[in-house]
């Protein structure tokens, strides 16, 4: 078995689910996650809180320097994350757009470094 990761992408811009969406949303993501932990998949899942709350070390010779915020502005950001064992790429994409149904989000699909 490989590791993947799959990387919710939120937009910056445009209005967040309403209230009974994002019941709907948590409904969905409860679903998938017991599929995976059915499938014996599932290694860890979680949302992030927004870029507001991120802070940044950056390497500045022998110090590291401390920033709030995200290090680039953009158009979209990781608002989550799950990790998933699977055999091979097309496993990991066959997760990775029941997460997509789930969230109603673009996820993307990336295995870890290392792996035969």
């Amino acid at each position: 078995m490989k590791y993947y990761l799959l990387s919710v992408i939120t937009p910056t811009d445009g209005e967040p689910p309403s209230p009974e969406g994002m019941a709907r949303i948590q409904r969905n993501l409860e679903t998938f996650h017991q599929e995976l932990r059915e499938a014996d998949a599932w290694v860890f899942a979680g949302g992030l809180h927004g870029t507001e709350t991120a802070t940044v070390l950056r390497p500045r010779g022998d110090e590291v320097l401390v920033t709030d915020g995200p290090y680039a502005e953009g158009k979209e950001y990781l608002g989550g994350i799950c990790l998933i064992k699977a055999p091979d790429l097309d496993a990991a994409l066959h997760w990775g757009r029941r997460a997509t149904w789930a969230t109603t989000l673009p996820i993307e699909v990336r295995p870890f470094m290392g792996e035969a």
